[in-house]
């Protein structure tokens, strides 16, 4: 595909300046060393420098041209020489300052298209992330300025018929792991950035970034922007949709001429020229050099609520489907009130039917008693039972457009984790206009309580889609960690605690380096920046650092790693009770509770040897081969616990399973008389039963969370968990199918398993 180019001259090149070039030259390099390792500067201040090389370019935009040159040279010596480790880093920044400087020559585009082009050629995540930017570059050189409206459009929700998509960051803390300090902070900045920036602000700077790269030369922007900053808000709207309506009308044409385009730009800027502008403020006439992208529109939430993440959702919608699809979905909004929502879906084999009733409002055709009608009389009138309607074949099909993984029922050939936004096209394009970034702080705990809020929204969307046709969405992971969390286990011979706070962030910060660089760094960084005294310059919008980072977080990772969640179903000593079933996401720590020493010492009153620790159980599991087969294995031993984690220690076995970690009693003879060590055993199991067959109860710690502790357990089953859509119409399908039949009707074609989906810059870089 060929790079499509303007038939206008072009901008006029940007002024050389060796003193700027060579200092962004200097922190291009540093950026490059810092992915190595090799900087100076602490590990806490990771993640400064590409804050800082940004911040750079903000304040004057017009230097942008300079630095998108060094990022190419950089670039295309990274692809020469075989350092694959800078390429996406590089790119994500060339993009970044692309998206906002004025003025890049076409001869400067073309070079990163073709770059992007050979991208194409490697293997996942570059051909990937290649493919991405291409399409990007090439619909920008269509319709300059086109990345820059749509962008700012869709963050500050900027209301206009030709481009009706809208996203929102829905920032979630857990107010049980963060301390008040560090929400306050937070929120400070949030409403900082907000204060700083309004509609009208917003809608000149679309209006200005694209005259000026649409018009090129012929833009005065010196006069433009004082004929802006002069005209009142319903002109700067109504200036705006037609802004906008041109480029999108290009946009969707990209066999258009660029005269064309050029041509309705030109109509709208002669006409704000020719209005008569009196009251024009002088001082304005300095200008600026650019237009800095705004924070997005981020929304700040303490989660107390289980049900939250749902509620935030729906009335994120509500507004916007009002306005957009009022008539339509007025009754259908109303019948989906908070308060009214049914129970959870409870497994596979409940099913939810609605009933149609044939009942014609009619009397005489009301069934009488049987006592008065007659035999000859009675089959005809006999009144049916409601007939039990499914649901559409349109709305289970919808389900596969926010499918966990894309894949049908049958297992992948490999078990390696998957990462790349691979999802399934559905069959019927069903248009998604609203995107809901949501992003959650704090350690592995607040995972386990998204995991859980989001296992409750596929299991109400597997009842009835409502979310998932109107709505996208986005999880994105910032740790923050301030205290250490408190250890599930006290027992003396249980199994060494080295278990980290932040165990996934540190192994998505292996994966993705530029993760680890923009991200982990805010791990102690936000505590540190909550304590500090408030100074003049906090206020400053150009100081926020955490509000920066966040936004270039969510706009720039757009690689999904996948994480597959699991369920354990927790027998209890008590056989009264119901068996419990829970979700987990990084870990389960299983320990041997506490001996009634009581009626052991009777037994061992006269007997001079030393009790032995723990308990005999009974493991029972399918072990994971490197050939993707699976082998049942059972093991009987004596343990004291185990741990099981979902997240691989390292990305050389990543393998989508469990690794069990049991700690083993072994007994041994020696001098003294008979003892006993304690032996670690590592299995590597795709689903695994303990049982105790003592009957000694344990305690089941999940998540490394105290709030998730259960006692008095004799038995557990742990397996991977089933996506909800496929549980139910794998129900559904069982009732018509033939017994032993599997994955039948739409089952087969949807995923079986629940993976939790985070976002990266990268995903996983082989």
């Amino acid at each position: 595909m060929a790079m499509p180019t303007t038939t206008s001259s072009g901008s006029s090149p940007a002024v050389e300046n060796p003193e700027v070039e060579s200092d962004f030259l200097r922190s291009v390099h540093a950026l490059l060393r810092e992915l190595d390792g090799h900087h100076p500067a602490f590990q806490s201040e990771r993640g400064m420098l590409r804050w800082t090389l940004h911040k750079k370019i903000e304040r004057n935009l017009s230097n942008g041209v300079l630095l998108v040159k060094i990022l190419v040279k950089e670039l295309e010596r990274a692809e020469r020489c075989g350092y694959r480790q800078y390429i996406i880093p590089l790119l994500h920044t060339l993009m970044y300052t692309l998206v906002q400087a004025p003025g890049v020559p076409d001869a400067l585009y073309e070079r990163v298209y073709d770059f992007c082009k050979k991208l194409l050629t490697l293997p996942k995540p570059y051909c990937t992330i290649g493919l991405h930017y291409a399409r990007q570059l090439k619909l920008e050189r269509t319709v300059p300025g086109i990345l820059y409206q749509r962008l700012v459009s869709a963050e500050q929700s900027l209301k206009n018929d030709s481009f009706p998509y809208q996203q929102k960051v829905f920032m979630f803390a857990d107010p049980d792991l963060l301390s008040e300090a560090v929400c306050r902070a937070i929120a400070t900045e949030i409403k900082t950035a907000r204060t700083s920036q309004g509609t009208r602000s917003c809608m000149i700077g679309v209006i200005e970034h694209t005259l000026r790269e649409g018009l090129k030369e012929h833009c005065d922007l010196r006069t433009l922007q004082k004929i802006l900053q002069a005209k009142p808000l319903d002109v700067i709207e109504h200036c705006f949709k037609q802004v906008v309506a041109a480029m999108e009308h290009a946009g969707r044409d990209m066999n258009a001429e660029y005269n064309q385009y050029a041509e309705e730009l030109e109509k709208i800027y002669s006409t704000l020229l020719t209005t008569e502008n009196k009251g024009v403020d002088e001082a304005a006439a300095e200008g600026s050099s650019g237009n800095p992208l705004p924070n997005p529109n981020i929304s700040f939430h303490l989660w107390t609520d289980e049900d939250q993440l749902w509620k935030e959702l729906v009335l994120f919608l509500r507004p916007q489907s009002q306005s957009c699809e009022e008539d339509s979905l007025s009754q259908v909004l109303d019948s989906f009130e908070i308060q009214e929502m049914g129970p959870d879906y409870d497994g596979c084999e409940q099913a939810r039917f609605s009933v149609l009733s044939t009942d014609s409002g009619i009397e005489r055709d009301l069934p009488m008693p049987d006592d008065e009608v007659p035999e000859a009389e009675r089959s005809r009138l006999q009144r049916k039972g409601g007939i039990k309607k499914r649901v559409s074949t349109l709305d289970c099909l919808s389900l596969l457009q926010t499918g966990s993984n894309g894949q049908g029922a049958k297992p992948a050939g490999k078990l390696h984790r998957k990462c790349g936004s691979s999802v399934m096209e559905p069959i019927a394009q069903l248009k998604r206009l609203h995107t809901a970034q949501v992003l959650v702080l704090g350690d592995d705990r607040v995972l386990a309580r998204l995991v859980q809020a989001y296992y409750s929204l596929r299991k109400r969307e597997s009842r009835r889609a409502y979310l998932t046709p109107r709505l996208k969405v986005q999880f994105y992971y910032v740790p923050v960690m301030e205290e250490q969390p408190t250890s599930c286990s006290t027992e003396e011979y249980a199994l060494p605690n080295q278990t980290e706070p932040c165990e996934l962030a540190a192994y998505l910060g292996r994966v993705d380096p530029w993760y680890e660089s923009n991200v982990n760094t805010l791990c102690h960084m936000i505590p540190k920046l909550a304590t500090m005294p408030s100074t003049p310059s906090k206020s400053s919008v150009s100081e926020l650092f955490i509000i920066d980072v966040i936004a270039y977080y969510v706009r720039l990772g757009l690689q999904p790693v996948y994480f597959q969640v699991y369920t354990a179903k927790l027998f209890f000593k008590n056989q009264g009770l119901e068996p419990a079933e829970d979700i987990f996401l990084i870990e389960l720590h299983v320990t041997l509770e506490e001996s009634d020493p009581s009626r052991d010492n009777l037994l061992m009153k006269k007997k001079t040897t030393v009790e032995v620790p723990g308990a005999d159980v009974t493991l029972v599991y399918k072990k994971v081969l490197l050939s993707n087969r699976e082998k049942e294995e059972t093991a009987s031993l004596r343990s004291t616990g185990l741990v099981m984690k979902a997240i691989p220690s390292n990305e050389i076995e990543d393998l989508v399973c469990l690794n069990v970690n049991v700690a083993e009693i072994v007994k041994t003879a020696n001098l003294s008389g008979r003892s006993y060590s304690l032996v670690t055993n590592k299995i590597q199991a795709r689903n695994i039963k303990m049982q105790s067959t003592e009957h000694r109860s344990f305690t089941v710690c999940l998540d490394k969370d105290s709030r998730r502790i259960y006692k008095n357990v004799i038995g557990i089953e742990v397996s991977p968990c089933l996506e909800p859509s496929y549980c139910l119409q794998k129900t559904r399908a069982r009732q018509t199918s033939l017994p032993g039949d599997e994955d039948v009707g739409l089952a087969k074609y949807l995923p079986k398993s629940l993976l939790l989906p985070i976002n990266t810059f990268a995903g996983i870089i082989q």
